[in-house]
Formats: structure tokens, sequence, C-alpha cells
């Protein structure tokens, strides 16, 4: 007995690896977990200063009052995402349920492209899991809700759902730094369909200077960017 698990030593050490190995090109194709947007896949490499035009003013008004306001603290400052309830009960509910559990306190942006989006709500980046990053969720997936509005649209400053396919967002999401309506289901090439259910109200400058942070070859920021914690607010 101890002469086979000798002998099959080696073949299991090889076997380890490779596994290893395949979840790591996984992770850095993207293919693994709770995915992400189709779009630029440039990495910034260069912190440089935010000019005029990125930090023109983002004057938009609260569509509803009755909508619940995220606040997420991160360590960039603070942003404000208006959640459009009212008209996706469903993911902007998710959303909220998500953070009145304590779900987002700690977990980072993990994918950030400048020109392109900023992406978090995976809560493996609380762990030092890195080649796992960008494949956690909550356990369980949404419906995918899929209807059309005029702000219900992937354009500069709007919260959009992260997916692996149809029916499977559960906590990742990003926000736009661009108008990604390629993104829409209802819009050319429709191969990339992710619902929009809020848009940032306050600290879009918040959201430009992260976009601009050094990241790695994956996307990830070199230095955490961290929502240390979030919580919900009703305007009235």
């Amino acid at each position: 007995m101890k002469s086979v698990l000798k002998e099959a030593k080696p073949i299991i050490i090889l076997l380890v690896l490779s596994a290893v190995l395949i979840g790591g090109v996984m992770w850095v194709l993207g293919l693994g977990g709770s995915s992400s947007p189709e779009g630029t896949e440039s990495s910034s490499t260069l912190v440089a200063p935010l000019t005029a035009d990125r930090l023109q003013a983002y004057n938009v008004n609260i569509t509803n009052d009755m909508n619940p306001i995220a606040v997420l603290n991160t360590n960039v400052g603070v942003i404000e995402i208006e959640l459009f309830e009212d008209s996706m009960p469903i993911t902007a509910g998710n959303f909220v349920n998500l953070i009145e559990d304590g779900f987002y306190d700690g977990v980072q942006f993990h994918r950030v492209i400048e020109g392109f989006m900023i992406q978090g709500g995976d809560p493996i980046t609380k762990t030092d899991q890195v080649l796992r990053y960008g494949t956690g969720g909550p356990d369980y997936s949404i419906p995918d809700e899929h209807i059309s509005g005029a702000l219900l649209t992937n354009v500069r400053g709007t919260i959009s759902m992260a997916n692996s396919g149809p029916n499977s967002g559960g906590s990742q999401f990003f926000i736009n730094l661009a108008n990604n309506i390629n993104l829409d289901f209802d819009k050319p090439p429709l191969n990339s369909k992710h619902p929009v259910f809020g848009r940032v109200v306050t600290g879009m400058g918040v959201v430009d200077a992260i976009a601009v942070v050094e990241t790695n070859a994956t996307n990830l920021p070199l230095e955490a960017i961290v929502i240390e914690s979030a919580t919900v607010r009703k305007e009235s």
C-alpha cells in the first residue's frame, strides 16, 4: 500500500499544480464565476491627474424621492447612488438587501478599466485569494430585469449588474465611466446584456478618481480600493 502511495505522489502533485495553473488562466481571462461586461480591456498603468473635461460637473436629479439611495463609503471618497427601485424592483431590491446585510462592507473594486467601468461586489476580495477575485457572489442568482426605459441604459454614471450569462446576476456590479450602450439588452450587438438599476447622484468625481488608479495586467488596482461601509438612505 505504501509503495502504491509513493508511486502516486508525483501524479497527485502534478494534478494539483495543473489545477492551480488552469484556475489562474481562467481568472486572467475572466472565465470563472460571476463575470464582467465585455469592453475595453486595456489596463490603466499610470496614475494621471484628471483633466478638466473629466471633472466637469455631473449634475443629476433624483428621479423619484421614494427611491432608496445607496451610500458607498470607500477609501477614496463617498459615492451616492439612486437605486431605481420604482422600475427595477428585483435588482435594486437585491442590492438594498445585500447592503443591509453588511455584504458589501470591506469588498474591493477588483476590476478597473479607465474609459470603460469600475467593478466590485465580489466577497472573495475580502480575502487574500487574489486568483479567485471576480468569481464570487452571494451563493444565489436573480432573474434579469430587461426593461426598456429612458434611464435604464448603460450610460456614464449608471450602475449595472455584472453577470456570466442570462439570469446569473448576484452581487457583482459595475459603474459605467462612459456611454456603454452596447451593454444594453435591446441594442446591438445584443451579445452582452447588463441591466441598469441606478445611477450616481453624488460622488462621480470619486468614481473618476478610482478609474485612473494604477492597475496590474488583470485590471486589479495595485492599492486596494475598498468599500469600507455601505448604507441605504431614504430621501422621504
